[in-house]
């Protein structure tokens, strides 16, 4: 039996981001970073595509068989935005870490050096300073399928941490029983969910996933207001329709019961602490393992494609 550090020092960082500033936004990250390490956390979680952030409301001017051509320079700036990995802004995060010996799970666009195709995407950078890992989102969901590609390598990334095995799906990929299953076979303890799902029904999910998986459900959402986006967009009635509050957050931390550790935070920014006491993950697979003696491994089988 795998054995944990007991007491997982975690922090959940629930920020708003820079709307389409990838250098202002990482600015802001090396500051939470700073104030979470110096709170004594060892983990460091921030949201969904915190770099650049999340253009929630907009179109870019995409219609069926039709493009604004205006929007089509608000979608350039914020492909400009998004980041190569590595690049100039994770080597700033690196350092940060290595000088801070955390780890960090951070959403980011990730833009192909490439191709140009831009993903949503979500780093685990080690302590050392190193990306340990990237996780690009299988299917963005609903009209996100117009700014990010699905991904297309290195499918469900996990790292070795000193509590045991780490893990992330963005957003809805956690509504994929599949993808959530994936996860499980690699003996995930921590399941880090970046996202921006403020609705009530997510919270059920969420304490559905930590029961269902043994594990802690990381939720780290996204808090941010209609006024914190750029006044040179070419979309003022899309942003108009907006809420006043965007996303309201209510990131918290689920126990492998389905019981809150903190509870959620809504309606502000603020940086949740905690200390997770990881014996409760093998403790509460006595009588439930969903990949191991409970999953019937004669009858059922999940093969994920490796690339």
């Amino acid at each position: 039996m795998r054995k944990f550090e007991s007491g997982c020092p975690i922090a959940v960082v629930q920020a708003a981001p820079v709307m389409f500033d990838a250098a202002a936004c990482v600015e802001k990250a090396l500051r939470l970073i700073d104030e979470a390490a110096g709170g004594g956390a060892r983990l460091i979680v921030f949201p969904e595509l915190f770099i650049p952030g999340y253009p929630y409301g907009l179109t870019f001017g995409f219609t069926v068989g039709h493009r604004d051509e205006a929007q089509r320079g608000d979608w350039a700036r914020y492909a400009a935005n998004s980041i190569v990995v590595p690049g100039p802004e994770t080597a700033a995060l690196c350092a940060k870490a290595r000088e801070r010996g955390v780890w960090l799970s951070m959403g980011v666009s990730e833009r192909d050096a490439v191709t140009g195709t831009l993903y949503n995407s979500n780093l685990f950078i080690t302590p050392e300073g190193k990306v340990h890992s990237c996780h690009r989102k299988l299917k963005p969901t609903g009209a996100e399928r117009v700014v990010w590609g699905d991904a297309d390598r290195a499918y469900f990334p996990v790292a070795e941490t000193p509590w045991g095995v780490m893990g992330s799906m963005i957003c809805w990929e956690s509504y994929m029983p599949l993808a959530r299953a994936a996860l499980y076979q690699k003996g995930v303890t921590l399941y880090v969910s970046p996202n921006t799902n403020d609705n009530p029904e997510w919270q059920a999910t969420i304490r559905h996933i930590a029961l269902e998986g043994r594990c802690y459900f990381i939720n780290c959402d996204m808090y941010f207001t209609r006024d914190m986006y750029p006044g040179w967009l070419h979309a003022p009635e899309e942003v108009a329709r907006l809420p006043e509050t965007v996303c309201r957050g209510g990131s918290c931390i689920v126990d492998p019961h389905g019981h809150y550790v903190t509870e959620p935070l809504w309606d502000a920014e603020g940086i949740i602490y905690a200390a997770l006491d990881m014996d409760a993950v093998p403790a509460s697979r006595m009588e439930f393992d969903p990949c191991g003696h409970y999953a019937r491994p004669d009858v059922l089988k999940l093969d994920v494609l490796d690339i």
